[in-house]
């Protein structure tokens, strides 16, 4: 029981690697509070693992930072602490992104690579990108990082807790595959981790990152089966990463185990990318 007596806070816990932490934080002691704009899948992943009655499902937009700022008063009001933070919530894609027609493009470009033709279809995104398509990315995957993080180190100093903070950012920090916005959006995410972490130091507080590589969750079957088959053919162990291990991964950061750990990333990828 790694996390008996700490509150942990997973959004984007609706499913996925979000749902898989929190069940594993629940099972490792941790009251954890489940929040997911999909409240009904929050309270799905709370529902296996909540026998002392001590979690919480809860709806709520991470780039709302009034809808934050709601939740973690209710987090202050029922538990006084909070002693984990893991910013899970995450998209890549959105309405208005023109994903769906890089999509199309890779499909068609796939298409002429293996009947050996001439490509003539290029692989382009920006372009069709509307300024709604990339805010929303970037507003959930990054100012939702840090909306969160800012009311959880508020609470983490008010009521005197050392606690942990984990980022939830991506291989494709590192390598560009992805949707423009996604992989901006997720880079973005690392310089946060290294700042905040320096920032929050003196007081303990740990802030570290993982950079999950292609992982069997929903967000993995937006895209096309041939980009999917591309991606894992790129991974050295010759499969995709699975929810848990990611769990495993955050486990790790936020116990005692990884005292000694802050401004760092860890990448459960396979390979794919070797830090």
């Amino acid at each position: 029981m790694k996390l008996a007596n700490k509150v942990a806070l997973i959004t984007g816990a609706g499913q996925g690697m979000g749902r898989a932490i929190a069940q594993l934080f629940a099972a490792q002691g941790a009251a954890v509070v489940a929040a997911d704009i999909n409240l009904a899948a929050a309270e799905e992943t709370i529902a296996s693992v909540n026998t002392r009655g001590d979690c919480l499902a809860r709806n709520c937009d991470v780039a709302d930072g009034a809808a934050v700022r709601t939740l973690f008063a209710e987090i202050e009001a029922r538990y006084q602490r909070i002693d984990i933070l893991v910013n899970n919530a995450g998209v890549g894609a959105a309405p208005g992104d023109g994903f769906d027609k890089l999509m199309a493009r890779l499909n068609q470009r796939y298409e002429q690579q293996a009947s050996g033709e001439a490509v003539s279809v290029y692989p382009d995104h920006i372009i069709d990108m509307n300024d709604s398509g990339w805010r929303r990315v970037v507003e959930i995957n990054l100012f939702g990082t840090f909306c969160c993080a800012r009311e959880a180190v508020r609470l983490m100093i008010k009521s005197g807790v050392k606690g942990s903070i984990v980022n939830i950012s991506s291989t494709a920090a590192f390598t560009g595959e992805g949707g423009v916005h996604y992989c901006a959006s997720k880079a973005a995410q690392l310089g946060f981790t290294k700042c905040l972490a320096r920032e929050v130091a003196p007081r303990g507080i740990r802030v570290n990152a993982i950079c999950p590589g292609p992982t069997d969750t929903p967000m993995m079957k937006t895209i096309s089966d041939e980009w999917a088959q591309a991606l894992v053919q790129a991974v050295p162990l010759g499969r995709m990463g699975e929810p848990d291990e990611i769990a495993k991964t955050a486990l790790f950061l936020v116990s005692d185990d990884a005292s000694f750990f802050t401004g760092q990333s860890l990448a459960p990828n396979g390979g794919m990318y070797m830090l």
